[in-house]
């Protein structure tokens, strides 16, 4: 089976789909109606846009892509629920607001790494060395370090998955899986096939955050040093590396059904079901339009599964 390349978010009551540079956002307006923007993705790698190419590099700057384009599309999303007044702008206001807003955005994204990389990486890493004078094996406190960090996240994920609106985004981020799940089967992108697909995907960013977090054991495992302060250092330069062959797994495992990949696969598959929640029919009907102003599923099905284009 040929990957569909569609990659896309959860927003606030709706839905971001991504293929190739395009995305649109499909959001469920308080009134009902479903409003879908599409645009341009430019990453912010600028002229080198190379480098989201280039295998085991291209998934540290895909990762910071999808956190930009995510954060972006999120506060577009909650537009639409914000109780404001309607304030004419001239083109100069305008700009300054869209300025301001990057910049507000670039600090979010870089707060956010910030906070992950000292919660995720940090943090555990603390709290095994204090079971040194019970545990003398520096291989053993990896490996502790690495559940202590899985640990962390599963709870994480547990604590927001019991807040409203959080688990509304769940809701469509099942919707979101369904639809890819849906097509990538050969069935006919209509509400009733998306209700009967899986709302797993192998390629999830859920699925990478695990590898990201699984892999660090394995790494660290292998490269030791002896001064605490280096061991921090290390986790911190080792995160480009891991989430580089995080990507390129995620990535096979999307075109492959290869009984190993797949095995490799159930860890990640089995927190999504933390992460996504079954979807209603409204919520499928937003993130089939998504989709649709993005990716011609009707060809993509021809082509792979030679069904009638004009379905």
């Amino acid at each position: 089976m040929k990957s569909s390349n569609i990659g896309g978010q959860a927003v606030l009551e709706g839905i971001m789909m991504k293929h190739k540079d395009d995305y649109a956002v499909a959001v469920r307006k308080p009134d009902g109606e479903i409003v879908v923007q599409k645009e341009t993705y430019k990453s912010f790698v600028g002229n080198w846009k190379k480098l989201t190419e280039v295998p085991f590099v291209r998934g540290i700057f895909n990762f910071i892509d999808s956190m930009v384009l995510g954060i972006k599309t999120l506060t577009y999303s909650a537009s639409f629920f914000e109780e404001e007044e309607v304030i004419e702008m001239t083109v100069e206001e305008k700009a300054k607001k869209e300025k301001r807003e990057n910049l507000m955005m670039g600090v979010t994204v870089a707060f956010s790494v910030v906070a992950a990389v000292a919660i995720f990486m940090v943090l555990p890493y603390f709290l095994s060395s204090l079971l040194k004078p019970l545990v003398t094996s520096y291989s053993m406190r990896t490996v502790i370090e690495g559940v202590v960090r899985i640990g962390i996240f599963i709870l994480y994920v547990l604590m927001i998955s019991r807040m409203k609106d959080i688990q509304r985004t769940f809701m469509y981020h099942g919707a979101e899986h369904k639809c890819i799940n849906c097509i990538e089967h050969g069935l006919p992108l209509t509400v009733e096939n998306v209700r009967i697909s899986s709302r797993q995907h192998k390629r999830c960013g859920t699925s990478f955050l695990f590898l990201v977090l699984a892999i660090s054991i394995i790494l660290l495992l292998l490269i030791r040093v002896e001064s605490p302060l280096m061991r921090v250092v290390v986790r911190i330069a080792l995160l480009p590396v891991i989430a580089g062959i995080s990507y390129e797994f995620l990535k096979l495992a999307g075109r492959s059904d290869h009984p190993v990949i797949n095995l490799l696969s159930k860890p990640g598959l089995a927190i999504q079901k933390l992460t996504t929640k079954e979807p209603d029919d409204s919520m499928i009907e937003v993130a089939i339009q998504a989709v649709e102003a993005v990716f011609d599923w009707r060809a993509y099905e021809a082509e792979n599964f030679h069904t009638a284009a004009d379905l």
